[in-house]
């Protein structure tokens, strides 16, 4: 059988890589296995690599334009992957999508105002609320007994419908908790804003990773009504694994709001114009589709290993199948553990270094979160490894 471009190990110490050379720091120990921070252990598609390549042949890395060709291989893509009609002058370059958050706080919020964020969340999501001098409103997701989490949309209103309540930033497909959110789900959410003069700001980072086997995600400006104060992050960053090259982009249909945007990048005198991030930029969204769609085969193998083995395996841990991202959601409740707890036996007992879900909210608690985005391999060491710590606990 032919080994996967997935399968093969890469290693990725003594690269300044954050997820496995930060490990003594974050953990307190330099053996652990890292499934924690979001990036992949898979190389980039090889036309990334190919145009950086051919960028750092020429010897000047000087200040650099954003040339039409990296706007069409991105509107190309989104018209053909998400029937997304994009026109160029609605996009803003952007040094990444969690600066983005901070942005639309900072444009659309005065200090003070509520920013609405659904918990289990993305940590930079509060973050970027509290460091800007705004005030979270938390409108938490709720969680059946089969494990799905849906959007109390009722709650919602209610949020949305305080005086201070200016932003919502939502989460689209949901990081930690993998979910796609359907039409209603999204379209509910188009109309709660509309009611009450609520700028929406989408992250959608993980727009193109969704499984071949749950529903396709639908970008949300695809609903909206022209004119709607409605902003989407999006970046191949996650989707053809090069977060490091920190460029995203932000779709502003709304000129008014698009100057706002701007305003608050160019007072921070936040640049853009890295000249291998728009290579990368352009070379994933032009060629990388076969990649992409590998990856998620492959992911999908992945996803579905860990759902079987934690059932089999791994008494007092459950886990359901994510609709999207390589992101999984442990529910650790039945151990009994307080948060601490749980942490220590992650990372003393079973080695394993992961994401404690109380980062994302309180609504975390007893959770982490496990990155499944490396050669199948390594998650046979980490549910090894869980098992034989759980058998002398459990």
């Amino acid at each position: 059988m032919t080994q996967s471009l997935f399968d093969q190990t890469i290693a990725r110490e003594h690269t300044c890589s954050v997820k496995y050379d930060a490990r003594k720091a974050v953990f307190g120990r330099e053996d652990i296995i890292p499934a924690w921070v979001a990036d992949m252990d898979f190389p980039a598609p090889e036309a990334v690599t190919r145009a950086l390549q051919a960028r750092a042949e020429h010897p000047v890395y000087g200040y650099t334009l954003f040339p039409d060709s990296l706007y069409d291989a991105m509107i190309d893509w989104f018209r053909a992957r998400h029937g997304w009609a994009i026109q160029q002058e609605w996009i803003v370059m952007a040094p990444g999508v969690v600066p983005s958050l901070n942005a639309a706080c900072l444009a659309f919020a005065d200090p003070g105002d509520g920013v609405i964020i659904q918990p289990p969340v993305y940590p930079p999501f509060f973050s970027s609320v509290r460091d800007t001098g705004r005030r979270v409103i938390e409108s938490p997701l709720e969680r059946d007994q089969d494990g799905v989490y849906r959007m109390d949309l009722d709650g919602l209103e209610q949020c949305a419908a305080r005086d201070d309540a200016k932003v919502l930033l939502l989460c689209s497909p949901h990081n930690p908790v993998g979910r796609v959110w359907g039409e209603p789900e999204l379209k509910a959410i188009l109309g709660i804003a509309r009611r009450h003069g609520l700028v929406v700001l989408s992250d959608e980072i993980h727009c193109d990773l969704t499984y071949p086997d749950k529903p396709a995600h639908r970008v949300l400006a695809t609903l909206a009504e022209p004119g709607e104060p409605l902003i989407t992050a999006v970046a191949p960053s996650k989707t053809f694994n090069m977060p490091g090259l920190g460029l995203s982009a932000l779709v502003i249909p709304d000129p008014a709001q698009r100057a706002a945007m701007k305003a608050v990048f160019n007072r921070l005198h936040v640049p853009q114009c890295n000249p291998f991030s728009i290579a990368g930029f352009e070379a994933g969204y032009r060629d990388g589709g076969p990649w992409r769609d590998e990856l998620m085969d492959y992911l999908k193998g992945n996803r579905d290993y860990v759902v079987d083995e934690v059932r089999r395996r791994l008494p007092g841990i459950r886990t359901s199948a994510p609709e999207g991202t390589y992101l999984m959601w442990l529910d650790c409740r039945e151990l009994q553990l307080d948060d601490a707890g749980l942490k220590r036996f992650f990372v003393q007992q079973a080695g394993v270094g992961l994401n404690p879900g109380l980062s994302f909210g309180q609504q975390g608690s007893g959770f982490m979160r496990l990155n499944i985005g490396c050669p199948r391999g390594g998650l046979v060491q980490i549910l090894d490894r869980l098992e034989t710590a759980l058998s002398q606990v459990v």
